[in-house]
Order: structure tokens, then C-alpha cells, then sequence
């Protein structure tokens, strides 16, 4: 999938096998439009990191979409994580344990991106972050459900101000 933005270009990889309830979220909302001309609206910098989100508030119940009909939106999703060597993923359940964490298929790094959390065991149906950087004190704690493979150098051009033009889907 690509993302146009304001600052140029980037493909993201979805993790789909890994993250089915996310990453079909994720694609719903994409064919729905609701990420079209939204702004990168939050930037949280940490010392060796930056957290870029983008989305549509949780909050927000409805949204007229591409066709100006009302879409529902659901508030929540569960968080999803899983585990190597493990089927299918844990929903709605942190892994804070050191032990676990080094388990986990799916782990903060440089491009990779989350689902925002939206409460114990869940996360938000509708806003999305990208970290800049290798994050493991999120491992375990975020749905972690893709990753940028080209265009990366993007992602230090984006600020409050930019937007995402659209998201296009691959086949």
C-alpha cells in the first residue's frame, strides 16, 4: 500500500497473517476514505524517537464517506499481539513480561506502525502512529500491524502540518 502525502511518498507492508482484525480494520477504513486529507495531527518526540500520528478521533461516531453516506465507526478494536511459534494472536492482553516480549513477532521498529491504544485491552478502530525509530519500551502494549519498506526518509519530513492526500491499496 502507498501513502501520498504532503512530504512525498512512502509503501507500507501490512502484517495481515499477524494482525487480521487490525490490518482488516485498517483496509476497511482506507476503502471508506476516512484518512483522506487528514493531517499528521499529533508529533510526541522522545529523546531518540518521534511518534507520528494521523487518523480520525475515536470519538468520532460517524463519518460521511467517499459517497457522503453516513459510515459508522466503531470506537474500539481489541488490541492484537502475537506470539512466534503461537497460531493465532492474543487479544486484549498486554505483554509486559521480559520473557514474553522477546517472543513477539511483531516489535517497534524504525517505520513500523501501531494502532493508537484506547483503553486497557483495546485500541482505537481509527487512529495510527509511525515511530521513527527502534522503540522496544512500546513492544507488547501497541498492535504493531505494518511496516514502511520504501520511502522511509519521509517520515522525518512530516510535521503537524502535513497531510495524507490518500492511501492506496496494492493488489
Amino acid at each position: 500500500m502507498s501513502f501520498k502525502t504532503s512530504e512525498g511518498d512512502f509503501d507500507v507492508i501490512l502484517y495481515g497473517e499477524n494482525n487480521p482484525v487490525t490490518v482488516s480494520n485498517f483496509i476497511k477504513n482506507i476503502k471508506d476514505n476516512i484518512y483522506k486529507n487528514k493531517r499528521f495531527y499529533k508529533i510526541i518526540n522522545f529523546q531518540q524517537v518521534q511518534l507520528i500520528h494521523s487518523g480520525v478521533y475515536s470519538e468520532i461516531n460517524s463519518y460521511r464517506g467517499k459517497n457522503q453516506n453516513l459510515i459508522k465507526i466503531k470506537r474500539n478494536i481489541p488490541l492484537e499481539i502475537k506470539l512466534k511459534k503461537e497460531i493465532h494472536p492474543k487479544y486484549r492482553y498486554e505483554i509486559v513480561d521480559p520473557s514474553k516480549i522477546v517472543k513477539l513477532t511483531n516489535v517497534f521498529e524504525k517505520g513500523s506502525i501501531a494502532m493508537v491504544k484506547s483503553g486497557k485491552g483495546n485500541s482505537s478502530s481509527t487512529e495510527f502512529f509511525f515511530v521513527t525509530n527502534n522503540f522496544p519500551e512500546l513492544d507488547g502494549r501497541y498492535s504493531v500491524f505494518g511496516k514502511i519498506v520504501k520511502g522511509i526518509e519521509i517520515l522525518d519530513k512530516l510535521d503537524t502540518e502535513d497531510l495524507i492526500y490518500e492511501i492506496m491499496i496494492s493488489n
